[in-house]
């Protein structure tokens, strides 16, 4: 039977993934996104390019797909600066109403049998309060106010009525090649580095303090989803996703200093939030220079310069609370897919630099 899946938030860094996965998987895709998504699989998709905020625009679109099997939903929105964002009730109905304006016209013209949702380890409440070692999704829920709260409790309504499956994902920090998005890394670490070859500056560990933590490559969430779409058994719960180890970024430091052939140097902390936008001028000579891509410096960061001061550990004088997540549920599960996080923190930015995001350094 033909399935087809519609992943929204296609031009991000799980959407894009999902694309690439699905469409591997020999699924038919629609790729929601305003931008179109950069992709790896030769195999055509469409592309619809929309505004989830838009409900007439949305309806109008989605209201046809009755093509439409199966639902990723990866779209997010953050407001700038990122962090305060996560308890602003303005962002959490703004992402209600998203995907509110994907599922109801969907609900109306498809006959959905799965949608996959994310969520993260802000379920467990760590922007607020230490958590339980590991984080176990059987819990109950934390009590706070919470986007993920209410698109979960939405999707369970949908999915009462309709009759559709649906699985959650909690993933850890996501690894990948997206620039332009609200959390990775990978792009982050990248342009520090050329800038601090420009600068003849030592790559230095920006961060104030070390602590180990977990990642999950972009690649693994979107084999989990194609893994829980026709899965039933995977129905009706929530997964934990991680790489599977836990690293520090300031032991990765001195290796991807080595890959990367820029000179190390010791700890000295930076506000890469403060420090990237006011090189913005250097970065579009860095452009011209290297034949890169035609993007400024807003363009690449989006809001993840942000982010990454926070995963540096930045202006902290104390270890945080760990934050260790347990992902026995998916394995028994039968899902055991795991990366090696050096690994893939080199591959992705391998895959920048053949993108010409930015400078061939490591050659």
């Amino acid at each position: 039977m033909p399935r087809t899946v519609l992943v929204t938030g296609a031009s991000g860094l799980v959407g894009a993934a999902a694309v690439d996965a699905f469409l591997d998987a020999g699924w038919d895709v629609i790729a929601v996104s305003r931008r179109r998504p950069e992709v790896f699989s030769s195999r055509p998709y469409t592309h619809l390019p929309l505004d989830l905020q838009n409900a007439e625009a949305c309806r109008s679109a989605l209201e046809t797909q009755s093509q439409v099997t199966h639902v990723v939903y990866a779209a997010v929105y953050e407001k700038p600066g990122l962090i305060a964002g996560w308890q602003d009730p303005e962002q959490m109905s703004t992402n209600l109403a998203m995907i509110r304006n994907v599922m109801e016209p969907l609900a109306q013209a498809a006959r959905l049998q799965h949608v996959t949702l994310l969520q993260g380890t802000k379920a467990y409440g760590l922007h607020l309060h230490p958590i339980p070692v590991p984080a176990r999704e059987r819990y109950p829920r934390d009590d706070h106010p919470n986007s993920y709260w209410f698109q979960e409790d939405y999707i369970r309504e949908k999915s009462a009525q309709i009759g559709f499956g649906w699985t959650i994902f909690r993933p850890t920090l996501v690894l990948g090649p997206n620039v332009g998005v609200a959390m990775n890394t990978v792009p982050i670490i990248g342009i520090y580095a050329a800038l601090c070859r420009a600068e003849g500056r030592a790559f230095h560990y920006p961060g104030h303090i070390s602590f180990p933590r977990e990642a999950v490559d972009t690649r693994l969430i979107a084999n989990a989803a194609v893994w829980a779409a026709d899965n039933p058994k995977a129905w009706g719960e929530h997964y934990n996703l991680t790489n599977g180890e836990a690293f520090s970024w300031h032991d990765l430091w001195p290796r991807l200093a080595e890959f990367l052939r820029v000179e190390p140097g010791p700890d000295q902390p930076l506000s890469l939030a403060e420090y990237l936008p006011s090189r913005a001028d250097l970065w579009a000579r860095l452009v011209q220079e290297h034949g890169l891509r035609p993007m400024s410096m807003a363009q690449l960061l989006g809001e993840s310069h942000y982010s990454a001061d926070a995963r540096f550990g930045y202006g902290l004088q104390t270890p945080p609370a760990p934050v260790f997540v347990s992902t026995v549920k998916i394995k028994q599960a039968g899902f055991t897919q795991v990366y090696d996080t050096e690994e893939c923190v080199k591959h992705w930015l391998t895959v920048l630099m053949e993108r010409k995001i930015i400078p061939a350094l490591a050659s």
